[in-house]
């Protein structure tokens, strides 16, 4: 600090003390009662911050939750597969000369499979 801000400081100094003993007893209360006000823990404004962090968590949890695990999400369907909506489960393959031939040594099991993998009402 300079000398200038120095002397300020003493001269300022001094006069906060001439003048804090000079105050009447109303005044230096009201006084207090500002100070404590000005210096009291705001409940409100701490309380509302401290819980927007978890539930800013939370959200972002959910939200992620939400994102992999779809409620309601039925399996894909045949259609969006790339299957034929017209196609009948016991039809072959479009292209059978290329196919393997193991493929058709058990065919009454693939069809009694297809029939019986169509979810029914009651599974759900």
């Amino acid at each position: 600090m300079s000398q200038h801000d120095q002397e300020l400081e003493r001269r300022a100094r001094k006069l906060f003390l001439r003048a804090s003993q000079d105050v009447d007893p109303a005044m230096a209360g009201r006084l207090r009662a500002a100070r404590r006000t000005a210096l009291a823990p705001r409940s409100h404004a701490s309380t509302a911050r401290r819980l927007l962090l978890p539930a800013g968590a939370f959200a972002v949890l959910a939200l992620a939750s939400l994102m992999i695990w779809q409620p309601g999400g039925a399996p894909p369907s045949p259609t969006a597969l790339g299957a034929s909506v017209d196609s009948d489960p016991n039809d072959l393959p479009p292209d059978a000369d290329s196919a393997d031939p193991a493929l058709y040594k058990d065919l009454q099991f693939y069809s009694w499979l297809a029939y019986n993998d169509t979810p029914s009402p009651s599974r759900k």
